[in-house]
């Protein structure tokens, strides 16, 4: 398989991001793979079996909210794998189940932290590192349903997750002259950990599960895979003409 790059994933020792970036392995990516230091067994796994596929993977462990760690994430891509042409800044964190009269402001903060700070300081780094280079790129955000359809009891997630969708409109506009593409991707219920643990900490989270089912047309969650698919595509050269989109992956939950 021809070598198409480098990619860095953050958030990327389980769920959606593990998927994303074994998925780019298999498009013929080398890989970065970052996450907190605590997924250091599930990291060096996912780096096995990327491997294995035939790919380098690197990993770098770092919190997406702090500027330097993010920085250091992309020199990193740089220095062991050469270069970076694709960044997907996947890590993100679920809110409590709280109604916004009740959400604390370290809540507002801690999540706001990751999931639109983080986002941010990743749409940075490597936007200045593909300027450098000189050779266009891809940078790819997580947003969510819920940051296309506000989600009651989730007030800081459908927050951060609505500005993810904002500034990658923006960074759209910037980056285009450097060939450089911004869009990002937007899952509804997926079968992942963090949708576990959220349905675990809420009353009445099974029922909360079903009713996602009989919302869906196509009459089932999604998997981690599925919103690999699309970020497989928006990551390919193919999709040169596609820009400051945020592409829903829900099963027709929602339309938009």
């Amino acid at each position: 398989m021809d070598h198409k790059g480098v990619a860095l994933v953050t958030g990327a020792a389980r769920g959606i991001g593990r998927a994303i970036a074994l998925r780019l392995a298999e498009d013929g990516f080398d890989v970065t793979l970052n996450d907190l230091e605590s997924s250091e067994e599930h990291l060096k796994t996912l780096a096995q079996e990327i491997t294995q596929k035939g790919r380098r993977a690197s990993v770098i462990y770092g919190d997406v909210s702090q500027e330097t760690d993010v920085r250091s994430m992309v020199d990193s891509a740089v220095h062991k794998l050469g270069s970076l042409n694709v960044m997907v800044a996947n890590a993100g964190i679920s809110s409590q189940v709280t109604p916004i009269q009740d959400v604390k402001v370290e809540e507002w903060d801690r999540i706001l932290g990751v999931n639109i700070r983080g986002v941010f300081f990743c749409y940075k780094y490597a936007a200045q590192q593909m300027i450098k280079q000189g050779r266009g790129g891809r940078i790819i955000g997580a947003s969510s349903i819920t940051g296309k359809q506000g989600e009651g009891q989730a007030a800081p997630y459908s927050a951060s997750k609505f500005a993810v969708r904002g500034l990658t409109q923006s960074a759209a506009k910037d980056l285009g002259v450097h060939k450089i593409t911004v869009n990002a991707y937007a899952p509804g219920a997926t079968s992942t950990p963090m949708l576990d643990s959220v349905v675990e900490n809420m009353d009445g989270g099974a029922a909360f599960r079903e009713a996602w089912i009989k919302a869906t047309p196509v009459g089932y969650i999604g998997m981690p895979s599925d919103i690999a698919s699309i970020v497989s595509y928006i990551a390919s050269k193919e999709a040169h003409f596609i820009t400051g989109q945020t592409i829903s992956v829900n099963g027709g939950m929602y339309f938009d």
